[in-house]
C-alpha cells in the first residue's frame, strides 16, 4: 500500500466515525420504570410519570387482559414469554392496555421498565437491543400504532426485536406493539402486490408473515352498548361522580350517537365531559 493509499483509507475511516452515530450513553434504570427511546443522537429519556389508566377501568376487554397480564407476568419473573400484538378497532384500550397491564405488574414487586419507541425510529432497534442486552433489568418494549405502507422498508428493522438475526432477541427483551391491522400492512396493499407479482404468494409472504412473528395476536372488537354504558359506569364509580342513572344513560347514549361511534375512547371523553360539568378533577 502506498502512503497516498494509506492517506485516502485514513480519512475514509474517519469520515464514517464521524457519520455514525456515537453510542447511546447507559441511563441509570433505577431513576424511572418508563423511559422514551430518542434518536439523533440515541439516547433513553426516562418518563416520571406515565400517562395511563388503571387496568380495573378497561371494561369489556377481560380475555385480552388476562391472556397479556399472564405473558407479562411470566417474562417479568424470568419465565418464557411471547412477543404481543395488539389488534383490531379503534379507541378500545389497546395501548391502554399495555401501560395498565406494565403499572399491575410493578404493583406485584416485580422488576419491569417499560421503553416506548416510535415507529419511525425502527430502524435504530438493533442499537437499542445492543445497549439492552446483557442489563439484569427486563424490558419491555413498546411500538404504539405500529403498521407500514407501500415502500415502508421499516418492518425490517422490526425483524431484529421478534427474530434477534444471528445474535438472537436478548432474553431481557419482550416487544408488544399495537395496530389497527392484523397484518401490519393495508389491504389494498396486500391484493395489490399479488395481482401484479409474478409469483403472488411469495410477493407479500415477508410482510404478511411479519405479524406471524408475533407469538400472542389479541383481537380488539368494536364494543356493544352495554360495555360501553359499563366503561362510563366504571368510571363514574372510580371518580366518585354520583347521577341518576337514566339521566346518566340517555346522555351516554345521545354522546356516542353524535360521535358516529362507541368505543373505550369515546367513553372517556363523555366521562371527562361529565365530570368537567359536576366539578371533579380527573
Amino acid at each position: 500500500m502506498t502512503w497516498e493509499e494509506g492517506q485516502s483509507l485514513s480519512r475514509i475511516a474517519a469520515a464514517l466515525e464521524r457519520i455514525a452515530p456515537p453510542p447511546a450513553p447507559v441511563p441509570d434504570f433505577t431513576a424511572a420504570d418508563a423511559f422514551v427511546w430518542h434518536t439523533e443522537p440515541d439516547r433513553l429519556v426516562p418518563v416520571p410519570k406515565v400517562n395511563r389508566v388503571d387496568l380495573d377501568l378497561l371494561v369489556g376487554i377481560d380475555r385480552a387482559r388476562d391472556t397479556l397480564l399472564a405473558n407479562t407476568r411470566q417474562f417479568a419473573q424470568g419465565q418464557g414469554a411471547n412477543n404481543a400484538l395488539l389488534w383490531g378497532a379503534r379507541g378500545m384500550g389497546k395501548s391502554s392496555l399495555v401501560k395498565a397491564v406494565h403499572a399491575a405488574i410493578r404493583a406485584e414487586g416485580l422488576p419491569l421498565t417499560i421503553i416506548e419507541v416510535q415507529r419511525e425510529d425502527l430502524p435504530s432497534i438493533s442499537r437499542l437491543l445492543g445497549l439492552l442486552r446483557g442489563v439484569e433489568t427486563r424490558f419491555l418494549l413498546f411500538c404504539d400504532d405500529l403498521s407500514f405502507s407501500h415502500d415502508d422498508e421499516h418492518y425490517k428493522s422490526l425483524k431484529a426485536v421478534l427474530d434477534g438475526g444471528i445474535e438472537g432477541r436478548p432474553d431481557n427483551v419482550v416487544f408488544y406493539a399495537t395496530s389497527n391491522r392484523r397484518h401490519l400492512m393495508p389491504r389494498d396493499m396486500i391484493e395489490n402486490e399479488r395481482s401484479s407479482a409474478i409469483n403472488p404468494s411469495e410477493a407479500v409472504e415477508e410482510k404478511v408473515s411479519l405479524s406471524d412473528r408475533f407469538g400472542l395476536w389479541l383481537g380488539f372488537h368494536a364494543c356493544s352498548q352495554d360495555d360501553f354504558l359499563a366503561m362510563i359506569d366504571g368510571y363514574c364509580a372510580a371518580y366518585e361522580v354520583s347521577l341518576d342513572p337514566e339521566t346518566l344513560r340517555a346522555e351516554a347514549i345521545e354522546w356516542q350517537a353524535t360521535r358516529g361511534s362507541r368505543s373505550g375512547r369515546v367513553a372517556w371523553q363523555f366521562f371527562t365531559d361529565l365530570a368537567g360539568r359536576h366539578g371533579v378533577a380527573i
